[in-house]
């Protein structure tokens, strides 16, 4: 994705959440951010957005404290959260191409980081504030989806922070069907190593896990598990915003709860 498809994708997911929250109100339950109301998600989300707003307008090359979550709720609340949105919309659309701040993932750029991060922070959120109306989710275009999936295994979950981790190593595939996307995912007790191939490249042919535990990856690997299906339903997944069921699950099931128990990203 170009740096201009993540700021256009961004506004509108933005505007996508503030609609969802307001429809669903203040008090309403996220079922996907147990304990979590829609004021809580707002709030966060918000504060998320200025931040990051700050470090880009400012050209802060240490990382920041965030200026905390308001004290605000209802309409006001509501008023806050387009404000800041708006505020780094613009922000990202005025940034230079060679904008120097500080980032805490390898990207192509400082801009084209910030851009992606807040994409897909957002896209997620957005899904939680959906989540609450109880209806269907505004669809994600695959390849969009996979860029977030990139992002969560290969970025995310390759820091020292990643928790996701095994005494003995285990392999999970991710195959996504409506992309040329599989990733492989080696845990260990170090951070996670992701490689991300074509589809039939080095994965056994498509083959998938075998139930009884895995089957080899073309390179001499073991594949315990492996988890297939759209790239939408995939990010949302991995990203613990719908159940194992949504995908197909293939081989060691324990090794997806590895991940689902262990790679909750926390703020």
């Amino acid at each position: 994705m170009e740096i201009t498809e993540y700021i256009a994708s961004l506004s509108e997911e933005g505007r996508l959440l503030a609609a969802a929250a307001e429809q669903a109100g203040p008090g309403a339950s996220v079922p996907t951010c147990p304990g979590w109301q829609i004021r809580h998600l707002l709030r966060h989300t918000g504060m998320v957005h200025r931040w990051a707003a700050e470090l880009i307008t400012e050209g802060h090359t240490t990382p920041q404290p965030d200026g905390g979550e308001p004290d605000l709720d209802g309409e006001e609340l509501l008023d806050w959260f387009r404000a800041g949105h708006r505020h780094l919309i613009r922000s990202l659309e005025a940034a230079p191409a060679d904008l120097d701040c500080w980032t805490f993932m390898p990207a192509p750029s400082p801009l084209a980081f910030w851009s992606r991060r807040q994409l897909h922070e957002t896209t997620v959120h957005r899904v939680d504030a959906e989540s609450a109306l109880g209806g269907p989710l505004t669809t994600i275009g695959a390849n969009r989806a996979a860029n977030g999936i990139d992002e969560l295994l290969a970025g995310f979950h390759a820091r020292p922070k990643s928790r996701v981790r095994s005494s003995v190593p285990r392999t999970l595939r991710v195959r996504a069907v409506d992309t040329d996307a599989v990733w492989t995912v080696r845990i260990s007790d170090e951070p996670p190593q992701t490689v991300r191939t074509p589809a039939g490249a080095g994965t056994g042919g498509g083959s998938g896990a075998n139930q009884d535990g895995g089957d080899g990856d073309g390179d001499g690997d073991r594949v315990d598990c492996e988890l297939s299906g759209t790239a939408e339903g995939l990010y949302l997944t991995l990203w613990n915003r719908l159940p194992l069921a949504a995908v197909t699950l293939r081989g060691d099931r324990s090794v997806a709860r590895l991940w689902t128990d262990n790679s909750a990203v926390t703020w």
